[in-house]
């Protein structure tokens, strides 16, 4: 009878202590967040990098034929974005840079995945590829 409640006993205490340490475990774990996403911003492409964002953010206002009330700036077509980014107003425009009107206009700056894309086409040269 000893032996018994005496394996009872010892049988009981290991199943609170599995309990108790599986649960205090379970308890401290913080959730592991996802990884950022990669942002790959060298060697940009003018045609396949480049122009997606220009119609998700810009051409509504300065894409052929919507140019009223964007001081006629035309960005659409990559002869007239060109003299832009070579004179440095795209750049001003998309980083908020004191002199420059914050493109897009009374909208949150692009996020910096975005805006590294389009200074990495720039710092390349802006080469129409």
């Amino acid at each position: 009878m000893k032996k018994k409640l005496s394996l009872v006993i010892l049988f009981l205490t290991f199943a609170a202590i599995c309990i108790i340490s599986c649960s205090k475990s379970n308890n401290n774990k913080q959730p592991v967040p996802p990884p950022p996403p990669v942002c790959d911003t060298a060697n940009m492409k003018y045609a396949t990098d480049i122009v997606p964002i220009l119609q998700n953010n810009c051409y509504s206002c300065h894409g052929i034929g919507n140019t009223s009330g964007s001081a006629g700036i035309l960005l659409e077509g990559y002869s007239n974005i060109k003299p832009y980014a070579d004179q440095g107003i795209l750049k001003g425009a998309i980083t908020h840079a004191a002199g420059y009107v914050g493109m897009p206009y009374l909208k949150p700056k692009l996020d910096s995945c975005t805006l590294n894309k389009i200074l990495d086409w720039i710092s390349q040269g802006n080469p129409n590829n």
